[in-house]
Parts: C-alpha cells; sequence; structure tokens
C-alpha cells in the first residue's frame, strides 16, 4: 500500500510534461507577452532598431527551437532574458563591438524648438550618455533589475550568475553610473 501512495505522491509533485502544440503555444504567449520589454532591452544594449529587431527575432526563434525545454524551465520570463541577453552578446562580440552605443543617436535626441521640456531632454541625454559608458557586465544588470523590474534572482538567472554577483555588479554599476553622470554634467 505504501508503494501505491509513493506513486501517487510522486503523480501528484511532479509536474505533467507539456505536448508539443501545448509548447508551440506557450512560445506564442511568451513572444506576445516579452517582445516588447525584450526590445527595448536589447534596443538598450546596441543602440540600433533595426538590429535590436533581428536580435529580438533571433531569441524567439531560439527559444522555439528550445521549447522542449519549457517543462523544465521555472522562471520563463528569466530564461526568456537569458536567451535574448546570450544571443546579443554573442552578436555584439561577433561584430567585435568593444564599447557600447548610446541608446539613441543624439541627433535623435536634439529637441527641433525650445520647449518645456528641454530641460528633461537634456538631463535625458545626461542620463542615457552615463548608462553608456557602463561596461557590458555592469550595463546588462543594472538595465535588467532597475529599469526592466526583474529581481535580483531573476537577473542571475538572466545572465547565468549568481545572485552574489549580481548584487556586487549592481552595487558597482550604481556607483560608476553616478560618476560618469556627474562627470558628464560637469559637477
Amino acid at each position: 500500500m505504501k508503494d501505491g501512495q509513493d506513486a501517487t505522491m510522486r503523480a501528484v509533485t511532479m509536474p505533467q510534461a507539456l505536448s508539443d502544440d501545448a509548447r508551440t503555444a506557450l512560445v506564442v504567449e511568451l513572444y506576445e507577452t516579452y517582445y516588447s520589454p525584450l526590445f527595448a532591452y536589447v534596443y538598450q544594449l546596441v543602440g540600433d532598431a533595426e538590429g535590436a529587431h533581428d536580435l529580438v527575432q533571433e531569441t524567439f526563434l531560439r527559444l522555439y527551437r528550445e521549447r522542449a525545454k519549457l517543462d523544465a524551465v521555472e522562471n520563463r520570463r528569466a530564461w526568456v532574458y537569458r536567451i535574448a541577453s546570450n544571443v546579443t552578446f554573442t552578436a555584439l562580440r561577433r561584430r567585435g563591438r568593444r564599447s557600447w552605443l548610446p541608446w539613441r543617436k543624439a541627433e535623435e535626441m536634439v529637441p527641433v524648438a525650445p520647449d518645456p521640456t528641454a530641460a528633461a531632454g537634456e538631463r535625458q541625454m545626461a542620463l542615457e550618455r552615463a548608462l553608456a559608458a557602463l561596461p557590458a557586465h555592469y550595463r546588462a544588470p543594472l538595465l535588467l533589475y532597475s529599469y526592466f523590474g526583474l529581481s535580483v534572482r531573476e537577473v542571475a538567472a538572466a545572465l547565468e550568475m549568481s545572485e552574489t554577483a549580481v548584487t556586487t555588479r549592481l552595487y558597482r554599476a550604481r556607483k560608476m553610473f553616478r560618476e560618469a553622470y556627474e562627470e558628464g554634467n560637469g559637477r
């Protein structure tokens, strides 16, 4: 009787494997949920809208190819960001880029006519320049945590790091960001 109870308990506690159709539907759901935030994240890393679209598409193609792994994924949001981070960092390494580009080209950010929001635009430009000054391994966790709202645990999973390493990088990234911002504003 105990063996029967053990089998019943295993059936209750072990998750059921998803069918391939269910996995495909889940990939579509993840696409609909995360395309826009992933695009914003990747765009902030590469500074090129067209390139960011391509990299996000590659992210979802890779996610689709690896959909059999969805059964074992505990945190799907972190998993999607991990794939996007890996795709983006690989593409940047392949291109031989050693420095990060600003979020937008400077000419796209200059207001056409003076207006009351000019000061806010200048502040935004200064913030973006300071963020662009950060090395990649500090910029990514700072973006994921501060801008996209991932928890330290999710950032760790997304970047395949320990939570302690994420906490350390966030501390250092904030410090470097403050210094770059103050330096850029003549303080």
